[in-house]
């Protein structure tokens, strides 16, 4: 007969559960300011203990009042500090999150968790269950054994995944068998409990004396020889030890009235659960609940609490309060396929003051992408999909593409009429490429979003509607599959395609309903949005359909010359090393540097071992010269795959330019990004760098003009921190750095050196990003104290930047946000964080968001009124004299008629100075050439 497997009893020490998740996570919290930590923590380990199917269990806390401890020994747990406030709003929502799990929650007056679980646990294993105890809580090492029948109690530490389930473990871990983790308790105290134990005595030493005397009792009675101090602490110590040991002994006969069916698991409330998971944002919980994925294995090694970065971030990502049903409710999808259909969606759109409208496509690049259907929406719940160009075997016949974009151009085009989109700058590539120039482009979900707070979310449909609505929409991969199995959109099926575009429709729609009153509420944001970011929509996706010229001869010279010398640092590092390695292979490159040549592996991985990153081969190529040349050769491979082999590939085939694509809502202080390629990031610290622009050309009869603000971070320092020394200065039109100099070292300018003036420099722009006198030693190559001297005597000569960056952290601590002078908002959401580094991190973006946010809004503001009137300068034959081609931080680059350059250069300076009124002069400098590099 095969042995029975005894029953499983887990039981919950939920305290435990609490403090160890709140104090592991940082102070997440969901849409509605509510914090969500604590509760991420506890619900994660909760589900790792269910999924180990117990037969019983039980979450037990300790009740409010005071127990017999607190009668034997009035100081007990006198010390502790009151709950945080974060930590106690979150004590409900645990209880009913648990009681949702269908998990029974025990509290007995008059004694602490640990006593009820002690006795529920010897009870259960001497009558031959399997006992797991799930805490953090060492305390409870004293319980655990075996029993005949079969019986027995372990602890699981669920957040970190470790087992004591034998006298072998526990001794392992404590230095001491189970019996005797009383006795070790009561010689080293408990802070926490405000138990004093023998003075200097750690748990090394209490381990060592029951050893040696077997028990506290055989410690007492040899303590007058143990000698030196920590003897003379432990002969101090006894009139209390015999207290200690009763205060920690875990009580094993509470008397507990409880019914039979106390400890078995009830069904679980999935209604309440979703509802929970959902205001909180928990979403691989709701993911789980809903059955539309796999569960998480039970914790290993690392346990439950996977506490990775992704992680908070998706935590954080919960719908303001309850959604609302209807806002969450599937939609009424309708396939369009004949005229009727079309005339009456037609009408539907005739009739209403705003609608919403998505594209589908066969791929990605919005200046490539064939169109393949699209989705209109004019009320919350209904929409529609008119397929276009789907062809897999056996689809229905479709209206013909020009047929509808005729019927729809119309109404796509009428200024008067407001469309609504999600990211539709890219809807606007496409239409256009087919045809159909849509006007009355409105308002865009994503960047509704992004204004209100560019730091709580992703901006994607998907997220939004997780976020705002409560609902889970349906995925690319749910209708096209996944990997090397995936189908192109117009592969598939009608039905599939209706529900997944008529979705996105309908979702832009319901969101925009729900977003617009939050902006319209909030002036300053709402300013942002109208006359910043969606005003740039349309100039933005111009300057990505202008694109820009390349010559990809040069690029191929520059290639070749890149690989010589990549060869040459090769065999330059083959003859300092003595042997053949690929300079391309970290561990190759760690082994050589670290092992061989024995140098100081002074900066190391996440995971304690040596780097061979660019930090890494900087620390020490003041050592070895190897060093410097992997650095160099890496620079040249980086340069080589990034831009010169790559950007010849890149150029469309249809227009014979590169397009690339900017991003409104990537960094939270307003900047734009670039990709496809990356444009912003070409480095220009190097003359190889700088030799990429000369690639980026005119065609014959025009020029390259680039126009590029001054020192405008700087500028905007000196208009918000009002100082007068810094305000003076700029309206001098001197050289701020050599101006800075001669303040802070006591010198006329023109006395000042240049390496007086590189330090000034330095501290001008390193002040601006948060660096410290470390960091500034670091730079400039002197002593600490050097650089903290140089620092004090700046904020001595600008009081005012220093008052500036005082109030700027405490309205940061006061309000939770930064604004840039139009009113942008950045959320610091760390801004009050327990973690030192991560509270540092924000009070430097605190001061930082206003200077790169305002900058970000000048040029945008300035791109807004340039585009404008380029659109006035068409002759007859509608050709425009000048393209806007790129946008690269602080500078404007065009492409413009040889006879309208200098115009263009007056126009765009004047515009680009006057996008902003600071109490300084914006300055924009400007170059004009062949190319990208004369221009400079």
């Amino acid at each position: 007969m095969p042995e029975q497997t005894p029953p499983r009893l887990v039981l919950i020490d939920g305290s435990s559960y609490l403090y160890r998740a709140f104090h592991a996570l940082p102070p997440l919290s969901n849409a509605a300011g509510e914090p969500t930590g604590a509760l991420f923590g506890v619900v994660n380990m909760l589900r790792a203990t269910l999924k180990e199917q117990p037969d019983c269990a039980a979450f037990v806390v300790d009740a409010p009042g005071k127990t017999f401890r607190d009668d034997l020994y009035p100081q007990y747990k006198a010390n502790r500090p009151p709950m945080p406030e974060d930590l106690r709003v979150q004590v409900e929502p645990m209880l009913q999150v648990v009681e949702a799990l269908g998990l029974p929650i025990l509290r007995i007056a008059g004694v602490e968790a640990d006593d009820v679980i002690g006795t529920l646990a010897l009870a259960a294993a001497r009558a031959g269950s399997a006992v797991t105890i799930s805490t953090s809580d060492k305390d409870f090492a004293q319980l655990v054994r075996g029993f005949d029948g079969g019986g027995r109690i372990e602890l699981v530490n669920t957040m970190s995944g470790s087992r004591l389930d034998n006298d072998e473990a526990v001794a392992a871990k404590f230095g001491v068998r189970a019996a005797q983790i009383v006795d070790l308790l009561a010689l080293m105290g408990d802070a926490i409990d405000n138990v004093p134990g023998v003075e200097k005595c750690g748990p090394k030493t209490a381990a060592k004396w029951l050893a040696e005397y077997g028990s506290l009792d055989g410690v007492i009675a040899a303590a007058a020889g143990i000698k030196g101090k920590v003897g003379d602490n432990l002969r101090a110590a006894l009139p209390r030890l015999p207290l200690n040991r009763e205060l920690v002994t875990i009580k094993t006969d509470v008397p507990l009235d409880l019914p039979a069916d106390a400890l078995k698991l009830r069904a679980r409330d999935t209604q309440t659960l979703r509802n929970f998971y959902t205001r909180y944002g928990f979403n691989q919980a709701l993911r789980e609940l809903e059955g539309n994925v796999a569960p998480e294995p039970a914790p290993g090694g690392k346990g439950a609490l996977r506490a990775t970065a992704a992680g908070y971030a998706r935590a954080a990502t919960a719908p303001q309060g309850a959604p609302d049903a209807a806002l969450a409710a599937p939609g009424d999808y309708e396939t369009v396929l004949t005229r009727a259909q079309l005339q009456a969606w037609v009408a539907k759109l005739q009739a209403a003051d705003e609608f919403a409208f998505d594209t589908e496509t066969d791929a990605l690049d919005a200046m490539r992408a064939g169109l393949v259907g699209l989705s209109l929406a004019v009320e919350s719940g209904r929409a529609c999909y008119i397929p276009l160009a789907h062809v897999y075997p056996g689809a229905p016949a479709q209206l013909p593409m020009q047929e509808v974009l005729e019927a729809l151009r119309p109404l796509l085009a009428d200024p008067g009429k407001r469309k609504l989109g999600q990211h539709g700058k890219y809807d606007l590539h496409v239409l256009r490429r087919h045809g159909v120039d849509v006007a009355g482009y409105a308002d865009d979900t994503m960047l509704e979003s992004f204004v209100l707070n560019a730091t709580a979310s992703r901006h994607d449909l998907d997220s939004l509607a997780q976020r705002y609505l409560g609902y889970r929409t349906l995925q690319f991969t749910d209708v096209a599959g996944k990997g090397a199995k995936q189908i192109g959109f117009d592969q598939v099926a009608l039905e599939d395609a209706t529900r997944y575009a008529a979705e996105d429709a309908d979702i832009t729609l319901r969101l925009h309903r729900l977003l617009a009153p939050k902006l319209a509420a909030e002036p300053s944001l709402q300013r942002v949005y109208r006359e910043i970011e969606m005003p740039l929509v349309p100039v933005l996706a111009r300057i990505e359909a202008n694109g820009v010229l390349i010559d990809a001869a040069e690029l191929r010279r520059q290639s070749a010359d890149l690989g010589q010398r990549m060869l040459a640092a090769q065999q330059q590092a083959t003859a300092l090393a003595g042997r053949t390695f690929n300079l391309d292979s970290p561990k190759q490159v760690c082994a050589l540097l670290y092992e061989e040549l024995q140098l100081p592996a002074r900066v190391k991985t996440p995971g304690g071992q040596p780097s061979a990153n660019e930090e890494a081969l900087e620390a020490i190529a003041e050592l070895h010269e190897l060093p410097r040349v992997i650095l160099e050769y890496r620079g040249l491979a980086k340069l080589r795959s990034t831009y010169t082999d790559k950007l010849p590939e890149m150029v469309n085939p249809a227009t014979g330019r590169v397009h690339t694509s900017y991003h409104q809502a990537g960094a939270a202080t307003g900047r734009l990004a670039s990709s496809d390629p990356n444009l912003q990031n070409i480095p220009i610290r190097t003359e190889d760098g700088r030799r990429i622009r000369r690639a980026f050309v005119a065609p014959p009869g025009r020029r390259i003009l680039a126009c590029d603000y001054s020192q405008i971070e700087l500028r905007i320092m000196a208009h918000l921190s009002q100082d007068p020394a810094l305000l003076r200065a700029f309206a001098s039109g001197a050289d701020i750095h050599r101006a800075t100099a001669a303040e802070v070292f006591g010198k006329a300018i023109e006395d000042v050196s240049g390496n007086e003036r590189r330090a000034a420099k330095a501290i001008n722009f390193g002040l601006m990003y948060g660096m410290s006198a470390f960091g500034l030693a670091k730079q400039l190559g002197i002593a600490r104290g050097e650089a903290q001297d140089y620092i004090a005597l700046y904020f001595s000569r600008y009081p005012g930047v220093r008052d500036f960056m005082d109030a700027t952290r405490q309205q940061a601590r006061e309000r939770g946000y930064v604004e840039t002078v139009f009113g942008r908002r950045l959320y610091l959401d760390n801004i009050h964080a327990r973690n030192q580094g991560l509270r540092a991190g924000a009070e430097r973006a605190a001061i930082n968001a206003p200077m790169q946010g305002t900058a970000a809004d000048i040029i945008k503001r300035a791109m807004i009124d340039i585009d404008a009137w380029l659109a006035g300068q068409r002759g007859r034959t509608g050709a425009a004299p000048a393209l806007m081609v790129l946008q690269v931080h602080d500078e404007l680059v065009f492409e413009v008629d040889d006879d309208f350059v200098e115009t263009l250069r007056a126009e765009a300076s004047a515009r680009m100075a006057a996008a902003a009124s600071l109490r300084v002069p914006l300055v924009v400098d400007s170059g004009v050439g062949a190319d990208w590099d004369q221009a400079h």
